[in-house]
């Protein structure tokens, strides 16, 4: 099969822990050939068809912290995506208006026969921290408003509250205001920017100190195997990218149960790859646009997670 990747510079990689890496590896393994470019390279014009400068890579072998020779360029070229098996948006967050005009393009050429994943209108369809909404039988007491006195009422009722940007990634503006309400105005004022953006507010989960778990879900099932990152110090948040530490464990009833309930009804949405992140018992987000931790559970379960997700995209594609 021909593969292209759609994803932020590849010389950017951190190759040590980066899933797309993981998932290039694994299909390199299995004799698939490799193409990359980034969301920029993607165009349109008229008669004819949605298309990309496209670099056909190989893997070196190279590997390990800090390794950046890790492919090497055969050629490169514009091409029509649906001139490939699959095109795997692997862009990372944030949502913004240019990934937004991306998953339009790519929509563009999955009618003209290209098939991506994740969907791209399922991309749109599937806000990341908005998406829990379908679902409040799985969430934590949890708002979603510009006003700020609903918010107020909202920690006088809870007492001990997270507030959070819907376009925050990696634990960016994420706060915690506890029952004495120290500095709630001005985290409001500083989330909401008086009344232009909207807020999520959760109930703080003391379950917290064990972990932020990210629960795999591949093709509808759900990776055996979580990931919780644990914050460290005083640090409120889990998020590896502030500081948390990944700690691989297997699921647990909970964490199946909600993984079995979405992922086979999210999976018939076109989402191939969902990550959900559970605290506790409590589902708190679902990532959807480049789900991350394939390495890290790999490397301490021993369970092979880009090989379930080749696997689920060969199903996919109906290619043995």
């Amino acid at each position: 099969m021909k593969l292209l990747f759609v994803a932020d510079p590849l010389a950017g990689f951190k190759i040590h822990k980066d899933s797309t890496f993981a998932m290039m590896r694994e299909a390199a393994r299995r004799g698939h050939a490799l193409y990359a470019c980034e969301p920029h390279e993607l165009s349109w014009r008229r008669g004819s068809k949605v298309e990309a400068h496209v670099r056909h890579i190989t893997l070196t072998g190279a590997h390990g912290y800090g390794v950046h020779d890790w492919f090497k360029v055969e050629e490169e070229d514009r091409a029509a995506l649906a001139d490939f098996d699959a095109v795997l948006m692997r862009q990372d967050p944030p949502f913004d208006s240019e990934y937004f005009y991306a998953t339009h393009l790519l929509e563009r050429a999955e009618a003209e026969g290209a098939r991506v994943f994740n969907s791209p209108r399922a991309l749109r369809d599937h806000p990341e921290k908005l998406a829990i909404l379908e679902f409040p039988e799985f969430i934590a007491p949890t708002l979603v408003t510009r006003n700020a006195a609903d918010i107020r009422a909202f920690h006088d009722e809870h007492r001990d509250v997270i507030l959070k940007p819907l376009d925050g990634m990696g634990g960016m503006g994420i706060f915690r205001v506890k029952e004495d309400g120290l500095n709630l105005g001005s985290v409001i004022e500083t989330l909401n920017r008086h009344g232009a953006q909207t807020v999520m507010v959760q109930k703080y989960l003391p379950a917290i100190s064990q972990g932020d778990k990210r629960v795999l879900v591949i093709g509808g099932q759900p990776v055996p195997f979580s990931l919780a990152r644990i914050p460290q110090g005083n640090e409120v948040r889990g998020n590896l990218a502030a500081g948390g530490k990944g700690v691989a464990q297997p699921l647990t009833a909970r964490d199946r149960e909600i993984a079995e309930a979405l992922g086979p009804k999210l999976f018939a949405r076109g989402l191939l790859l969902i990550g959900l992140d559970v605290i506790g018992e409590q589902l708190t987000e679902i990532n959807v646009t480049s789900p991350t931790c394939f390495q890290e559970i790999a490397d301490q379960a021993g369970f092979d997670v880009a090989a379930m997700f080749i696997d689920a995209l060969q199903a996919a594609l109906r290619v043995s």
